[in-house]
């Protein structure tokens, strides 16, 4: 009977262990860093066409993907602690938003790799070797906002065909406004237009820049894009207004919020386009073999209600080539 048993419990051993799946491991679920000279209520859009793209490609945060944050509030001087932060929880990517951003986590990393989602001009910021072939551990989007100027400034003559003195504003303290103004004063010379440079550190300085402005007869105002003046887009379209002064840039958003008009790249779009390098590199590419990728579309946005209040009127066929008219 014994010999019985054994053999009855040895069978029913054996067949269970048929039936029930080897244990599989766990599989690993990515750690993705995220880090912005932004504050996190600062233009949230930018931050949501990452996500958007992430989900695009079946991340679920949360689930199968892990995102830290990591926000500057819009103080440079605070990005290179964080970036080191990020580099500590050892992340398998990680997304820079901004220049300064992706200078604080080149600076900290050589080996995890670094995706640039908002960037303006990568390689003559020192980010990357070229656009072709980036080398090193960063890669990702290019915003290449000197080649814009151009463009910017015929825009403002076409809304303004009398226009002889634009008004720059700039944040003097940026790594990424010199070639935008250099750009820009080119530009200026080749359209016959004379240039105002209206240099600010900080909000405080917007007011005095626009009473330079105004005190010069600045016919119209350009913002070159940097952070600095995106975290304050609406407080400077409620000035340009104030001082009857049309205004246009490349910051998604600005026409939304009653600036003029907005001449540029779809900001939250490259962002959404931004995650495919990070899922690429989740699957075993090298950032530095992975070209940096430009902007192929530009939007053009005006604000028709501004132009009424500032007593002008857009010609019809810029009205024509608009992408978004605003009523």
């Amino acid at each position: 009977m014994r010999r019985i048993a054994f053999v009855v419990i040895l069978s029913v051993s054996l067949l269970t262990s048929r039936l029930i799946p080897e244990a599989q491991p766990a599989e690993k679920v990515p750690r993705v860093g995220f880090l912005t000279a932004f504050a996190s209520s600062d233009i949230p859009l930018w931050r949501e066409g990452f996500r958007q793209g992430l989900r695009d490609l079946g991340y679920r945060e949360g689930q199968n993907i892990v995102i830290e944050y990591r926000y500057a509030d819009g103080h440079a001087d605070r990005l290179p602690a964080l970036a080191r932060e990020l580099v500590g929880l050892k992340m398998d990517v990680i997304a820079a938003e901004t220049t300064p951003a992706s200078l604080a986590l080149k600076q900290a990393t050589g080996t995890i790799p670094i995706v640039m989602t908002i960037v303006a001009d990568p390689t003559k910021s020192g980010l990357v070797a070229s656009l072709a072939r980036p080398e090193g551990n960063v890669t990702g989007m290019s915003l290449q906002l000197p080649d814009l100027s151009a463009k910017r400034l015929q825009l403002l003559r076409e809304i303004t065909p009398t226009l002889t003195r634009v008004g720059v504003l700039w944040n003097s303290t940026s790594p990424i406004t010199s070639p935008q103004f250099a750009a820009t004063e080119a530009a200026a010379q080749s359209l016959g237009i004379q240039l105002e440079k209206l240099a600010v550190e900080g909000p405080n300085d917007f007011n005095k820049a626009f009473q330079t402005a105004t005190r010069s007869r600045t016919g119209a105002v350009y913002l070159l894009d940097d952070f600095l003046l995106t975290r304050h887009i609406s407080q400077i379209a409620t000035l340009a207004l104030k001082n009857r002064l049309p205004a246009i840039t490349g910051i998604s958003g600005f026409a939304e919020v009653g600036g003029l008009a907005t001449y540029g790249p779809n900001f939250p779009a490259i962002s959404r386009r931004a995650a495919i390098y990070v899922d690429r590199i989740l699957k075993g590419s090298k950032p530095g073999d992975l070209p940096i990728e430009q902007p192929t579309s530009f939007e053009l946005v005006v604000n028709l209600k501004t132009a009424k209040a500032l007593g002008l009127t857009i010609p019809q066929p810029l009205l024509l080539r608009a992408d978004h008219v605003i009523q």
